[in-house]
């Protein structure tokens, strides 16, 4: 085997051969996914940076905002540039260990992903249900907990994915048919028994997503019967106006990772494999690259806050 240590079966690196089928599309390929990539930094980190700037803004649904964003770009950060050599430059080889860390990073910021989305759903359970009590509730010692507890909860259920990876023997070759070190598209190069990586891939997926949906939909559920309760149809308005960019960033995130799970599970047999490629990379992308957006569109103390930061520089510069 190219690249195999013999003796321990360990291969030295993998070759990752991007979107298979499409490789004379590469370069064609590549250019959505930077234009993707360059939004999603700049939006990204124009979010952290305003919402660090700006007081007005120093509220617990825009601390959660920032660390959305920061995870987010450190996210699409972790696939894209090496994306990017196997499309422009045909740079497919990937040290053994080196794709182990991205392996680990992808699953476990994609858990922080949806870890903050729940954050954000219980916040605004909070603001629209307890409104009275909002700030004594999410205090700045409450929201520091909280985003702790998220990050090493992905810590520590995606870690296993790594040792059990690890420590497969692997003779099928090193070619791995996609664009990233994906948990299992690793795993199916071994020879030995990958059972445990997929029983446990499933259960990190029900620890993480399925409780984190759970506890959206609860909030939601919440929510809607408090908003059907308020006698003013202004404060319904004003109240569900305030849910709407989390809406959109709840539909913009699940909705490619359902796809991404049910056909995997039970349509894979009829779905061309750079599809799921591709789909598997939107899911990556489309996030961090639509989130700004919806959030700089459809909140107005962001834009009041874009506008203060612009005209402040403006009257710098002309001082």
């Amino acid at each position: 085997m190219s690249g195999a240590n013999s003796s321990s079966l360990t291969p030295g690196f993998f070759i990752l051969n991007g979107v298979p089928g499409l490789e004379a599309a590469h370069i064609w390929i590549s250019l959505p996914f930077c234009f993707m990539y360059i939004i999603a930094v700049v939006g990204n980190c124009g979010l952290i940076y305003l919402i660090s700037h700006e007081e007005a803004l120093h509220r617990p649904m825009y601390y959660f905002l920032a660390l959305l964003s920061f995870t987010d770009v450190t996210l699409c950060t972790t696939t894209v540039p090496n994306m990017l050599c196997i499309f422009w430059f045909d740079l497919k080889e990937i040290d053994f260990n080196a794709c182990l860390v991205q392996m680990f990073f992808v699953h476990m910021l994609t858990g922080m992903e949806t870890g903050v989305l729940m954050l954000m759903a219980l916040d605004c359970y909070v603001a629209i249900c307890y409104p009275l009590h909002y700030a004594t509730i999410l205090t700045n010692r409450v929201i520091v907990k909280a985003g702790l507890a998220t990050f090493l909860r992905s810590v520590m259920l995606i870690m296993p994915f790594t040792f059990l990876t690890k420590h497969l023997p692997y003779c099928r070759g090193n070619f791995i048919p996609h664009t990233y070190c994906d948990h299992m598209s690793v795993a199916k190069l071994s020879c030995g028994n990958y059972k445990a990586n997929a029983i446990y891939g499933l259960l990190a997926a029900l620890l993480i997503g399925g409780f984190d949906m759970f506890c959206i939909s609860v909030s939601y559920t919440m929510i809607l019967r408090t908003v059907v309760s308020l006698s003013s149809a202004d404060a319904r308005h004003k109240a569900f106006s305030t849910c709407t960019s989390h809406i959109c960033a709840i539909v913009i995130t699940y909705v490619p990772a359902l796809f991404t799970i049910f056909t995997h599970r039970f349509g894979g047999q009829n779905i061309p494999h750079h599809v799921h490629i591709i789909i598997a990379n939107l899911y990556l992308m489309l996030p961090p690259t639509l989130n700004p957006i919806v959030y700089g569109v459809k909140t107005k103390q962001i834009q009041e806050g874009v506008m203060k930061l612009f005209f402040r520089e403006e009257d710098v510069l002309m001082k």
